[in-house]
């Protein structure tokens, strides 16, 4: 059992239609039919989404993600179409809305790969395979690999594992041109975005998009290249043969695995709320991320 320790009710605002409550994601749906996103401060570790919110997380998704947009789109159109808050919304909608196209959304988590770690090391242990693609004898966990590869996840619900599955599922899933562009696209962007953070002193280990149709046009979605859905880590501590330190929620997941939380991850009992100083440190990974990449300070 997993999924929302406490799931919070939605907020009514005049003029928008809710539609869904995501990990982190609240989904609504405006008079003319574009999709209103807002970034929550909710925090998932282990599939459940914890009962202490992290300050500032929802906005710094947000704007890293316009940041984001705006260098990718001569690769790939982006959903954005505002980030003004819809009239009637909470102030606190300020900083974390993203006022979006309505897609036909792709089933599939694409995800770029081009160092070794995760669910990625986990296979590669077992079968020196990424989704069913044979990779070079060893390598350990934090290797660069050849190449980048793209081992694609089929989404799940909330509290649900995403499982990979191999290019030729999502082939039979989507048809052989748009697997193939999906494949295409994710590996440029990743590839993009893998320079800029390296130039900027971070390593991109790997990183998911969600992908949607406005039309026959591909279109990049959801959020991108945050440290909710990559593994940023500073390049001058890479030492593969270990954990690698991170711009993201390890530390909440290292806290919620040891003695000091008290929880069996085993179990079917929720985790605990966080102490302040795990969510203060968590607070600042998530900033030291957006600064260090976008070269401009939090405020």
């Amino acid at each position: 059992m997993s999924g929302f320790v406490e799931k919070p009710e939605p907020l009514k605002v005049p003029g928008l239609t809710h539609l869904h409550t995501g990990k982190v994601r609240d989904l609504y749906q405006n008079e003319a039919g574009d999709l209103v996103m807002v970034a929550s401060d909710r925090l998932s570790a282990y599939d459940w989404v914890l009962p202490t919110e992290i300050p500032d997380k929802g906005r710094v998704l947000t704007q890293l993600s316009l940041w984001w947009f705006d260098l990718l789109a001569d690769l790939v159109p982006h959903h954005v179409i505002s980030s003004e808050v819809p009239a009637g919304a909470p102030a606190d909608w300020a900083g974390r809305t993203l006022v979006c196209k309505s897609l036909a959304m792709v089933p599939v988590e694409c995800v770029a790969r081009g160092y070794l770690a995760g669910s990625g090391l986990v296979e590669y242990k077992a079968s020196r395979t990424v989704c069913g693609l044979a990779l070079p004898e060893g390598l350990v966990n934090g290797s660069e690999l050849p190449a980048p590869i793209f081992t694609p996840a089929t989404k799940a619900a909330v509290g649900d594992h995403d499982e990979n599955v191999s290019y030729e599922e999502v082939a039979r899933q989507t048809g052989a041109e748009t697997a193939a562009l999906l494949r295409q696209t994710t590996l440029a962007v990743y590839g993009r975005a893998r320079d800029i953070a390296r130039e900027r002193g971070i390593i991109l280990a790997d990183t998911k998009f969600e992908f949607g149709f406005a039309g026959e046009e591909l279109v990049i979605a959801d959020e991108v290249l945050t440290p909710d859905s990559s593994r940023f880590w500073p390049a001058e501590s890479w030492e593969p043969g270990r954990d690698q330190p991170s711009y993201d929620k390890q530390y909440v997941r290292d806290w919620l695995t040891s003695p000091d939380s008290g929880w069996d991850r085993t179990s079917e009992r929720p985790p605990p709320a966080l102490p302040q100083h795990v969510v203060d440190a968590t607070r600042a990974k998530y900033i030291e991320a957006y600064e260090q990449l976008t070269g401009t300070s939090w405020s």
